[in-house]
């Protein structure tokens, strides 16, 4: 896969080139800003880009913002948007946004290099991927939707694992049920939210229902520790 950096932090950054090239990808581009960023993108026509929220020169928003620029631009382009502190607003601009795969996820989570890869891996392949930590606390909004308020506790656990980019695989393994059961709550959250059985594009729109409307009495269940014998 060809990859393009782009974070500001000298660290960080060549610390991503090296793990992302040990599990053999290729780092086309690492810049520091985001000076230049349009045109590497051009040149290199990279698979996936990995941006840092906060980049040169007022480290507030510029990594988010070229991210947006990038989506309205190369809306197919899969982007990984990489933050130090949940930035919810940020979060839920890129969601918005919708396009191509996206891959919101903590610094923290670059230290376990094999989920962290997992995770580029999934986005590239055309997953919608969200930290845990980022998914908690969008979960403490206030309810804007009363879909939201139709779901059963189990299946709020299953929407936020769906938010998190889980195949279905995944959340059976995770909450201990069969596949059979899984898809039996993911269809029955499909209906409450009233989106089309045909929408091949169904997962990421629950996703953002879940993002965008879920409430502040739902606990996050997702994330919580798993029992002995758990996959992860």
């Amino acid at each position: 896969m060809r990859i393009l950096i782009c974070e500001d932090s000298v660290l960080l950054r060549e610390g991503l080139v090296r793990l992302l090239e040990d599990s053999e990808h290729e780092v086309v581009a690492a810049l520091p800003d985001t000076n230049g960023l349009e045109k590497a993108v051009a040149e290199k026509a990279p698979d996936l880009c990995i941006l840092d929220v906060r980049l040169p020169p007022t480290f507030t928003d510029e990594g988010v913002r070229a991210a947006l620029g990038l989506r309205g631009r190369h809306p197919k382009l899969p982007l990984l948007v990489l933050s130090q502190y949940v930035e919810e607003r940020y979060a839920s601009d890129l969601i918005a946004a919708q396009g191509g795969p996206l891959g919101y996820l903590l610094k923290d989570r670059v230290a376990d290099v094999a989920e962290f890869v997992e995770s580029v891996e999934r986005i590239a392949a055309g997953a919608t991927v969200l930290d845990p930590e980022v998914v908690a606390q969008l979960l403490t909004r206030r309810n804007r939707d009363e879909r939201m308020l139709r779901l059963t506790e189990r299946e709020r656990t299953v929407l936020a694992l769906i938010a998190e980019g889980r195949s279905n695989n995944a959340i059976a393994t995770r909450l201990f049920l069969s596949e059979a059961s899984v898809e039996k709550h993911i269809t029955a959250i499909f209906q409450k939210l009233g989106l089309d059985p045909e929408d091949g594009n169904r997962r990421v729109l629950a996703a953002l229902a879940h993002i965008e409307n879920v409430g502040g009495a739902v606990q996050n269940t997702a994330s919580a520790p798993n029992r002995p014998g758990g996959m992860r």
